[in-house]
């Protein structure tokens, strides 16, 4: 039994209206879920080959497995040398791309999966995917936190006129404030002066980024 891990990005196009509901763009989105950009990210596309012991848990720590390619990850003590992530959450498999929404302070997915059969070379690109796996930087470099430009889409976030993702201590007088993700507009909080519509995504967890100037 050999695991994978893969996490797909969420490439829906995105709308922009202000409250009235005046649309005033069509962007395309892509919400820095750029799972590997650096090794601390995570990584779009990465397959990785899971040759640890166990099971993921919340607590879990794991870190590269080299062996295995340059976007593999393994379970490993979280005292181990080679240990750079600890699991916050295990939520589940999201065969939809951007069904899978992790909390705030996600640095690192792995859509884990397992394979059976003798050839390294098939479970390295296929496999039934069981669960994903929601991990945590063990270094003081966290670029999943509220703000910080890296990770999922969360509240807190920055993003661009074009609803890129982008740092809040660098992202200028024309970027947005992130206060909230919801399905409809209706439901954005007050203070939102650009509630941006995404196109449809089945399986995202939100359809509308609710938004102020930054």
């Amino acid at each position: 039994m050999v695991q994978h891990g893969t996490t797909p990005p969420d490439d829906a196009p995105a709308r922009r209206g202000r409250t009235t509901g005046t649309v005033a763009l069509v962007a395309a989105l892509g919400l820095s879920v750029a799972l590997g950009l650096a090794a601390c990210t995570p990584s779009s596309g990465s397959s990785s080959k899971d040759s640890g012991s166990g099971t993921w848990e919340v607590g879990t720590c794991g870190g590269p497995d080299s062996a295995n390619g340059p976007d593999s990850y393994r379970r490993l003590d979280c005292d181990s040398h080679g240990a750079t992530f600890k699991a916050l959450e295990i939520a589940p498999a999201g065969i939809l791309p951007g069904s899978i929404q992790c909390p705030a302070g996600t640095d690192l997915m792995i859509r884990v999966s397992v394979s059976y059969g003798s050839s390294s070379k098939d479970k390295k690109n296929s496999g039934i995917p069981t669960h994903t796996v929601c991990g945590r930087n063990l270094s003081g470099d966290h670029p999943g936190d509220p703000g910080a430009g890296g990770g999922q889409l969360v509240k807190g976030d920055c993003i661009s006129a074009s609803a890129q993702e982008v740092a809040c201590s660098s992202a200028g007088s024309s970027a947005f404030k992130v206060l909230d993700l919801v399905k409809e507009k209706e439901q954005c909080p007050a203070g939102t002066t650009e509630p941006m519509e995404l196109t449809l995504s089945v399986g995202r967890p939100y359809d509308v980024i609710c938004t102020s100037a930054a």
